[in-house]
């Protein structure tokens, strides 16, 4: 079966391209006239990387008269393939897939609307690089991915780029500056799991890195197309595969022999070669077997089915990628209406009696903080960390509130003329002022919090979410002064960029420094907590003195000793460092002493 390159299932597929409420099946009879002729192919609108409008919806004949209904009923002349005069061929198809459900009792649904309104559109044959790049990605994530995340990630995933890159300039399509940008910002993204051995950091880097391809590849701008672009990677991963067999297909049947099969011999001698006299020159010397069995990858027959899947997965990343680069989806194409508009009484009050609620309580912080920590303390009972600890909390969770609060009074805001849009910003302006000194707020309790108990990853977790927030609550600041079309998109690179200078940080670094320093100032250490750190803790930790370096030092030691030996292509500059310094300074304090020291104390730490 050839691809359907528009986007539109064929007739196994039984899509929607009209139809009445009554009876889906039916297509709906156009109201008079001759049929409007299907509109072209979204060729342009896909190749430019932006979003097309959306296309009107071709009216449909009058039902099929007696006469013609015996000719277009499925399994009579135009059944075949071709439609009766007046159809048209899209809905025909449906049609005639649907009547055939209907009778024989199966059960069809038609696509959402949304899915319709984003179908990508057609892409070009498949061009011979792509295809080539597809087997190169495959080949990388089998070989650097099996023994996981490090440099490899970047190996395996250059082949990918360089597919899209090549489908997106066959399909003419031009780079925009935002499309740089989040080309360039996943890139950075794919190297934090090669600069950090936590696997926290890294994970959140490859969920960004996965937003910021798909936005590079569908170019969207709209808060629909932000938050769905990661899903048109399922589509083209299945048009993806298609759309590379319909070109190997086609490539078959008319193979040039003459110029393909010397490459294919030369490239045998090539490999066989290398495997020959690599074989022999290992055997010949100690060092350069050491060296070569250093830069090659260690397959073997055990791991044969990892590496087997981890080959689909770059050959099919790549494809889906190339796919949606020659005719990405057009998600920006989805409109949200916006909500009933209220009056400015109904829609303000509750607004204004929140934001006198946090004046009030700015106003509390403000005294304290001016005022002084102490009397606030004396009057409650409370030391500094339990009065952090008693706010922070709830202040994160009235930022997040106060944020949807934001986005559904927006929603419902009035919209009448220029006083409207003027008190809104007004409105929603003291709002977002008054969020900010929440946010300053929460942020000074984690503070006062982690001076008394130390840094923890959860802590670093969410005071960097704290700043998110706020940055976010500022961008929604400018967006009421300068217009909103970029606000989707800005918060969408922010949120990346947030994530990736978390990891650039080292989150594990930043809390072993932080103790290390708290320890040098008052001799308070949690040594039990050090042990679930990553190996990018080691060069903060090494600093602290024996027998405490070695205690705090074990479980990074136990993990890296159990790993073994790890290829370089698997191994992140974090986890490098820690083995060279465990390497030069050992860890030597014993059991017994580490033990006495509260080492082994399991606790968890909020």
């Amino acid at each position: 079966m050839s691809e359907n390159t528009d986007g539109v299932a064929d007739a196994a597929a039984g899509d929607a391209v009209g139809g009445t409420a009554a009876d889906p099946a039916q297509p709906a009879p156009a109201t008079a006239g001759p049929p409007a002729a299907a509109g072209p192919p979204a060729d342009s609108a896909a190749g430019s990387g932006t979003a097309a409008a959306p296309e009107p919806t071709p009216a449909q004949p009058a039902a099929p008269s007696a006469a013609g209904s015996a000719a277009g009923s499925p399994g009579h002349g135009p059944a075949a393939g071709v439609a009766p005069a007046g159809w048209d061929p899209k809905a025909w198809r449906t049609y005639q897939v649907r009547r055939q459900r209907a009778e024989s009792g199966a059960w069809s649904i038609a696509p959402l609307a949304w899915a319709e309104a984003a179908r990508p559109g057609r892409a070009g044959p498949v061009p011979t690089a792509v295809l080539v790049c597809a087997v190169v990605a495959g080949i990388a994530s089998a070989l650097f991915l099996g023994d996981g995340l490090g440099p490899g990630l970047l190996l395996a995933v250059v082949p990918a780029i360089a597919a899209a890159y090549v489908a997106a300039r066959t399909a003419r399509r031009t780079a925009r500056p935002w499309t740089l940008v989040w080309a360039v910002g996943c890139v950075a993204l794919l190297a934090v799991p090669a600069l950090r051995d936590a696997g926290w950091p890294s994970t959140l880097a490859l969920l960004a890195a996965v937003l910021l391809g798909a936005l590079a590849l569908h170019g969207s701008r709209t808060w629909p197309g932000v938050l769905l672009s990661p899903l048109g990677f399922v589509d083209a991963t299945v048009l993806g595969i298609r759309w590379a067999w319909s070109g190997l297909r086609s490539r078959g049947s008319g193979v040039d022999r003459s110029r393909w099969l010397p490459v294919a011999k030369a490239a045998l001698v090539a490999v066989v070669l290398l495997v020959l006299f690599g074989a022999l020159f290992a055997s010949a010397d100690a060092a350069f077997a050491d060296l070569l069995s250093g830069l090659t990858p260690d397959v073997s027959v055990g791991d044969s089915p990892v590496r087997f899947l981890l080959f689909l997965l770059g050959a099919l990343l790549a494809l889906a990628a190339a796919r949606a680069a020659a005719a990405p989806s057009r998600w920006d194409r989805i409109r949200v209406a916006p909500g009933k508009p209220r009056s400015r009484v109904e829609w303000a009050l509750p607004l204004v009696v929140l934001n006198l609620l946090f004046a009030g309580f700015n106003a509390v912080q403000l005294a304290v903080l001016f005022g002084g920590y102490d009397k606030v303390l004396e009057s409650t009972g409370l030391t500094y960390a339990e009065y952090a600890r008693q706010g922070f909390w709830q202040l994160l969770w009235a930022t997040l509130l106060t944020l949807a609060v934001i986005a559904l009074a927006l929603r419902w805001a009035p919209r009448a003329g220029a006083g409207d849009r003027g008190f809104v910003r007004v409105v929603l302006g003291t709002l977002c002022a008054l969020t900010l000194v929440v946010v300053a707020s929460a942020l000074r309790r984690m503070d006062l919090y982690v001076d008394a108990y130390g840094l923890t990853r959860l802590r670093v977790s969410v005071a960097a979410m704290e700043l998110w927030l706020g940055l976010v609550i500022v961008l929604i600041m400018a967006a009421g002064v300068f217009g909103a079309s970029r606000l989707p998109r800005l918060v969408a690179g922010s949120a990346a960029a947030a994530v990736l200078v978390f990891g650039l940080l080292s989150p594990d670094g930043m809390v072993a420094e932080k103790n290390v320093a708290r320890y040098q100032q008052d001799g308070k250490i949690d040594l039990a907590y050090f042990q679930s750190l990553s190996a990018d803790a080691v060069p903060a930790l090494d600093r602290l003195p024996e027998p405490r370096r070695s205690c705090a030092l074990r479980g990074i030691n136990n993990e890296l000793s159990r790993g073994g030996r790890v290829p370089w292509y698997a191994m992140s500059l974090g986890e490098y460092r820690a083995r060279q310094i465990l390497r030069e300074r050992p860890v030597k304090a014993s059991y017994e002493v580490c033990s006495s020291l509260g080492t082994f104390h399991s606790r968890t730490i909020g």
